[in-house]
């Protein structure tokens, strides 16, 4: 019998979803103190998750779940950044 292998879990800071890693968003914060998308997921530094569902960056823009989070101001741009992301992803789904 093959054993199913465990797909892993992360929370979203937004919605507060547990979700399988894939279906995330990761932001990085490094040693540096830059903030960024990581699409690779490989990237060192305190991560974060979220959604790859335009309402639910929306939704962390507006309750500031990345600046609590990283314990800093976040820029709008990267909630840009992470919008691109999010919707160049639905054509992969």
């Amino acid at each position: 019998m093959v054993k199913k292998k465990k797909t892993p879990l992360r929370k979203c800071i937004a919605t507060n979803e547990m979700k399988p890693k894939k279906d995330l968003i990761r932001i990085v914060r490094n040693k540096d103190g830059d903030i960024f998308v990581d699409e690779t997921g490989k990237q060192n530094g305190r991560g974060a998750y979220v959604s790859r569902d335009v309402s639910a960056i929306e939704q962390a823009r507006k309750s500031g779940a990345l600046n609590r989070q990283f314990k800093t101001d976040v820029d709008q741009a990267l909630y840009d950044k992470l919008i691109v992301v999010a919707r160049g992803s639905d054509h992969d789904v």
